[in-house]
């Protein structure tokens, strides 16, 4: 009896030995799936840059140019049809109401504060943004659509609503003055002196390509609004430091840029006066070519600057390899594999 036990304990333990290893087995192969799993993901998880520079590297120049004024819009929206939509009010109220307030930021701080306007801007950007896009200015809505990127139509109306919007503030502002009888005096613009036609216009010019250049830049990262606002707010503070900097210090002019031909409107162009008609519609002309004209040219070279080097530097196949296409190449707006 005693050996029949000790059998039956032997084989008991034996099989416990043998259970034991086949676990200690299943743990083992356990690991070295997960082991080759991770390296799998890893080779997989690698750093697709280098894939995105081959990808942008087989573009030839023409292929990465190709499409460069191509529609980037809507081409069912078109003059007979863009009132069908009641987006279009919302988006023009929006441009109106952001105007209107930045209107009224520069007036009440005038353009010498970038740190206040920034957080305006910011603000005012990100409030609008899902209205209408937060255009706020003509030079950049004149940008847009000589990019592309809006129908003349909607470009058109944005530019009308952003006159309103203009108009309105500087009516609430100086209401408000008025209304006070307080005897401080609101930032105003210096008058164009006799001989600094070019110097204003050249600093008009560069302000407004580089602030176009930072909307076109933001519009990149038009999924998140805060993004975009914060972008567009620093390009407007960093174009005014830029400006404030050059016209003051190397030509010793002041309080004579604004790169917004809708609030210049309102703040130097109308205002214009003269002993006789002749004068008053030269001092127009001569503004409306420094505050309008101008700066619109720099919204169209801004957006096209960065438009070029975002397809020189093959930015929108990267991205789209990056994000969204994974293993392929973009071609003609279409995903093709390597």
């Amino acid at each position: 009896m005693a050996k029949s036990k000790s059998k039956k304990s032997n084989a008991n333990k034996s099989e416990k030995k043998d259970e034991k290893v086949t676990v200690e087995a299943e743990k083992v192969k356990t690991e070295e799936v997960k082991t080759e799993a991770s390296v799998r993901e890893e080779k997989e998880a690698k750093p697709t840059e280098k894939k995105a520079e081959k990808c942008a590297e087989k573009k030839s120049f023409k292929e990465l140019m190709k499409g460069f004024f191509s529609k980037k819009y809507d081409t069912s929206e078109t003059i007979l049809t863009i009132f069908h939509r009641p987006q279009i009010y919302g988006a023009l109220l929006g441009e109106i109401i952001g105007t209107m307030l930045l209107t009224m930021t520069v007036i009440c701080l005038g353009m010498t504060n970038p740190l206040y306007i920034w957080f305006a801007m910011v603000a005012i950007t990100v409030a609008v943004f899902g209205l209408s896009g937060a255009n706020l200015n003509p030079l950049i809505t004149v940008g847009m659509m000589a990019s592309r990127r809006m129908s003349a139509i909607r470009g058109v109306l944005y530019v009308l609503a952003q006159i309103v919007g203009a108009w309105l503030g500087m009516f609430i502002t100086t209401g408000f003055k008025n209304w006070s009888e307080s005897t401080t005096e609101m930032p105003a613009m210096a008058e164009v002196a006799e001989g600094t036609f070019w110097q204003l216009a050249i600093i008009e010019l560069v302000g407004a390509i580089i602030l176009a250049f930072f909307f076109a830049r933001a519009w990149k990262y038009r999924k998140s609004p805060l993004t975009f606002g914060m972008i567009v707010g620093t390009g407007l503070a960093v174009t005014i430091i830029y400006v404030y900097i050059v016209s003051q210090s190397y030509f010793g002019l002041s309080n004579n840029f604004m790169m917004n031909p809708a609030i210049a409107l309102m703040y130097q162009i109308l205002p214009s006066a003269g002993d006789n008609f002749g004068e008053i519609m030269g001092g127009i002309v001569q503004a409306l070519t420094i505050y309008a004209l101008f700066p619109m040219v720099g919204g169209i070279l801004g957006f096209y600057i960065a438009e070029f080097t975002s397809r020189l530097s093959g930015e929108r196949q990267k991205y789209t390899m990056l994000y969204f296409a994974g293993d392929c190449c973009e071609k003609d707006g279409e995903c093709h594999n390597n």
